[in-house]
């Protein structure tokens, strides 16, 4: 990159996540697994699922998007600037609901002028192809228009979560060598705290506020874009170019990077046609962040590719709020979290009828497993099956899912995309049959498949261990109709309210606490959230506990990573179970927390 200066988010109780410890292999029961529903919305995209999968190859989906000349691409030029041209110039393509209620629309040209306007800025920045511009906005529209952008000149886009801390900041930013950020007031003073320690990061773009207020190599968006013309050519990019960069927790070490490339928007508009149904005249409403995976490919590129309206809120969660959302625009399909709808579900079905919600036609869910109790509750108080799948940020788009033209079982994930073959297999790779625990795993060459993780091959690497198969990390089962069956994880990995969280950086934040001198960090299985994040600590020496300093260390967490990443739950320990290498032992910890069998315990400190 060069340096220049410029010129110028009915009453129940759904049930605890369930844990299961077979190894792979074991038969597992079968019983209360066959519910089935088979409402679906009329005349989907998808009909016949059985023959698509049996003929579907992925080259014949090329043609779906547009191509350069010399097998060039640029996914952004799918989602925005293809539009110019194909009738939807002036078609909403975001309604935009703010923390005040106030409601915005960008229409298709709006989003492509903007983005021009924002890429030329960038590049008289200085920013180059594959230079990393990350994106820490709450749900504005900005947000989406530099995402756009900065695809658009071929830079790498890295979306990051609002309610990411400094801790969680400095990682993302560190690793990846940003070099530009685009960020607002409100949360400005996070990156502020950890600008000395980011030597890469050349330049902050503040939205709104007081431009006086701005620093050395800190611009004002809008003045920015102001000064810009809103033509600009976008860069013709090779397909296995990377587009973004997301960031995904591991059992240990920091958070790894996980590369997509150009390539992917055939997956995402592929699937987003298949699974999310969205038609032409649909308004469609994801309530991920685009700091996750989900909100960025099924809140952008997806459904933009398709010329489809999106919504976004940046109220908080609240019952009627949402449900407001759905009346007020109109809303079609709905892709949220299990989380979002168990916190629906204990609202109770009062709440429901208060509002019409007669636009819904297709309900989604993704992130963690959907309790068969959510899927019937939907059917009773919306009227429809809400329709689970499984992907994860690594593999770039969704590869298993209740098709709206198949059957639903609930609490089952569905079956594999056209175009996807997965399988449960052994610890050694062998496919196991029907009815039988194993590792969840895909045979490579879907178009949306990571492509590297940043910097770390060896991390890579064991996502392909063995030749053949991408592994997952989850454990499950399939049934006789090819229905897949979450589990749980083959690792450490918590879940808590569809984000996954590594216990590595929760014990990290912990012990920087000064009161704290060790951490171990487990997930405990919750009702409403799947998983809640639990803490075993042991004091620094003469530290007293107390309510006060368990709230401290809560606080501390909190602030260092984020809202969702904080120990609902925290133990108090003389000391923790460690290996002899002084690794502790997190299996043993969850096994005593819920009474599970410790399995071998040869290698502990003590023995």
């Amino acid at each position: 990159m060069k340096l220049v200066d410029p010129p110028g988010k009915a009453k129940g109780k759904s049930s605890a996540k369930t844990e299961i410890t077979a190894s792979p292999g074991q038969s597992l029961p079968q019983t209360g697994r066959q519910e089935i529903i088979k409402k679906c919305p009329i005349n989907p995209n998808l009909v016949h699922y059985e023959k698509a999968y049996q003929t579907f190859d992925w080259d014949q989906a090329r043609g779906e998007v547009d191509w350069f000349a010399g097998g060039k691409i640029n996914a952004a030029y799918n989602a925005v600037d293809r539009h110019m041209s194909d009738g939807r110039r002036n078609k909403v393509a975001l309604y935009a609901i703010d923390s005040r209620n106030k409601l915005s629309k960008l229409t298709f040209q709006d989003v492509y002028e903007q983005s021009n306007k924002l890429g030329n800025a960038l590049k008289k920045l200085g920013v180059e192809k594959g230079d990393r511009v990350f994106v820490f906005l709450p749900r504005v529209p900005e947000l989406y228009v530099t995402t756009v952008a900065i695809a658009k000149i071929g830079a790498i886009a890295g979306p990051l979560f609002s309610a990411f801390g400094p801790d969680a900041l400095r990682d993302r930013l560190q690793d990846s060598e940003a070099t530009v950020i685009i960020t607002n007031p409100e949360l400005k003073p996070k990156l502020d705290s950890i600008r000395k320690e980011l030597p890469d990061l050349a330049y902050v773009i503040v939205v709104g506020g007081d431009e006086s207020k701005l620093g050395e190599r800190e611009y004002s968006y809008e003045a920015l874009v102001n000064a810009e013309s809103d033509k600009l050519e976008c860069e013709r990019m090779d397909p296995e170019d990377p587009l973004y960069l997301l960031y995904t927790s591991g059992t240990t070490g920091k958070p790894k990077g996980v590369v997509h490339v150009h390539n992917d928007i055939i997956g995402h508009h592929m699937t987003t046609r298949w699974v999310l149904d969205l038609q032409e005249d649909d308004i469609y409403w994801c309530t991920a962040d685009p700091g996750w995976v989900t909100g960025t490919v099924y809140g952008i590129f997806g459904p933009w590719s398709n010329g489809i309206s999106v919504v976004s809120y940046e109220g908080r969660f609240d019952a009627d709020s949402w449900y407001n959302v759905i009346d007020k625009l109109k809303v079609t399909v709905w892709y949220t979290a299990p989380t979002a709808l168990r916190m629906l579900m204990k609202a109770g079905d009062e709440a429901v009828y208060r509002h019409s919600l007669a636009s819904l036609r297709h309900v989604l869910s993704v992130g963690e497993p959907l309790n068969p109790e959510v899927v019937r509750w939907g059917m009773k108080v919306y009227g429809l099956p809400i329709h689970d799948n499984w992907w994860q940020t690594e593999t770039g788009m969704q590869l298993v899912a209740n098709l709206p033209c198949m059957p639903v079982k609930p609490g089952s994930m569905g079956r594999p995309l056209p175009g996807v073959y997965a399988a449960v297999v052994n610890d050694d790779g062998e496919e196991l049959p029907a009815g039988e625990l194993g590792r969840l795993v895909v045979k490579p060459g879907w178009p949306s498949m990571l492509r590297s993780i940043w910097r770390n091959k060896e991390k890579f690497d064991e996502y392909f261990r063995i030749p053949g198969w991408y592994f997952s990390g989850d454990n499950a089962w399939k049934d006789e109709e090819g229905y897949f069956w979450f589990v749980g994880r083959a690792d450490d990995v918590i879940n808590t309210a569809g984000h996954r969280v590594g216990p590595f950086e929760v014990e990290s934040a912990l012990v920087e606490h000064e009161a704290v001198a060790e951490a171990g960090v487990i997930g405990k299985p919750d009702k409403e959230r799947g998983e809640i994040i639990k803490a075993f600590i042991v004091l620094a020496n003469g530290v007293t506990a107390s309510d006060e300093l368990i709230e401290s260390i809560r606080e501390h967490t909190k602030r260092q990573l984020a809202a969702h990443a904080y120990p609902r739950e925290i133990e108090i320990k003389d000391s923790l179970p460690k290996t002899r290498s002084g690794k502790i032992m997190r299996r043993l910890l969850k096994a005593w927390e819920l009474g599970l069998p410790t399995g071998d315990t040869s290698s502990l400190e003590e023995d």
